[in-house]
């Protein structure tokens, strides 16, 4: 079954405690948001590009795009998971004991650690994904590939004594975008999906409708968190962002709206239809602090 969460903690019995609240800071390459089509503008040029969106501390997630027909070697990272989201084109996934299967526009993937996998783009356009891994992750390619060049590194050959990690909790390799909206559409479940469940990762498919929300209160800041930042990639309608030092942003497909530790932040689906965030941190249960 699916493991499924609250859109935001129950304050019924919440503790009062003291909490640090310090300086909202952002740091390269982090901005309040980054818009996709300034991003596919600036590649308009390019077959194909990567670029990073966000690489703190805790998480690093780029977008990349791959022309039609590409295929990776066949790699894995031995310590961390990755996930992707794909935003365009038609992507095939082999993963390691896994039937292969084609990701398409909203599909959410995932693969464990030490887990071999190749991605393909079958698509007759080129493929957009999002991709994320935890901070200083690293990828082993299997033994006759050829791998990236590296600056300042070299590949050698080496003995990996190897256990693949589960798709445990509620992770499963393959969700699509219409599995995961028609939980909520259904009258199943309110509220929060975890897609991506790790100890050191977690993305949640929050989705709705603004109309179900309670009128806009301008004087409330909303939350924030002590220990790490948060992000969220839009994969439907639009969410409004009133964050600290930044006023009101209104987010579209595609857009990555990032906030440091911190920092006040009170996201909300915005719009007539439907409306979609996958928000990922670095911690499986986020502390939200309220005033």
């Amino acid at each position: 079954m699916k493991k499924l969460i609250l859109l935001i903690p129950l304050l019924l019995g919440a503790d009062e405690m003291m909490a640090p609240k310090g300086i909202s800071k952002y740091t390269a390459p982090h901005k309040p948001i980054t818009r996709y089509k300034d991003i596919k503008a600036a590649h308009a040029n390019q077959a194909e590009w990567r670029q990073v969106i966000v690489n703190d501390e805790l998480l690093r997630s780029e977008y990349i795009q791959m022309k039609a027909g590409r295929k990776t070697p066949r790699l894995l990272h031995p310590d961390t998971r990755a996930w992707w989201v794909v935003m365009e084109g038609e992507v095939r996934f082999e993963i390691e004991k896994q039937e292969p299967f084609v990701a398409k526009k909203g599909s959410m993937v995932q693969v464990p650690y030490a887990t071999l996998y190749t991605m393909e783009v079958v698509s007759a356009k080129p493929a957009v994904v999002f991709e994320t891994n935890v901070a200083g992750a690293v990828s082993l390619y299997e033994k006759g590939s050829e791998p990236p060049k590296l600056p300042g590194a070299d590949w050698i050959k080496v003995n990996f004594r190897r256990k693949m990690g589960e798709y445990d909790r509620a992770n499963k390799p393959h969700v699509t975008f219409e599995q995961a909206a028609d939980v909520n559409e259904s009258g199943r479940f309110k509220g929060t999906q975890r897609i991506v469940d790790d100890d050191r990762g977690a993305a949640n498919f929050i989705y709705g409708y603004e109309k179900n929300l309670p009128p806009i209160d301008p004087k409330v800041k909303g939350h924030y968190h002590p220990e790490c930042a948060e992000y969220w990639l839009i994969m439907a309608g639009q969410i409004r962002y009133p964050i600290e030092g930044q006023g009101v942003i209104i987010a579209d497909v595609g857009d990555v709206v990032y906030v440091p530790k911190f920092t006040w932040h009170g996201p909300r689906w915005y719009g007539p239809g439907p409306s979609c965030r996958l928000a990922m941190n670095g911690y499986p249960e986020i502390a939200h602090l309220f005033e």
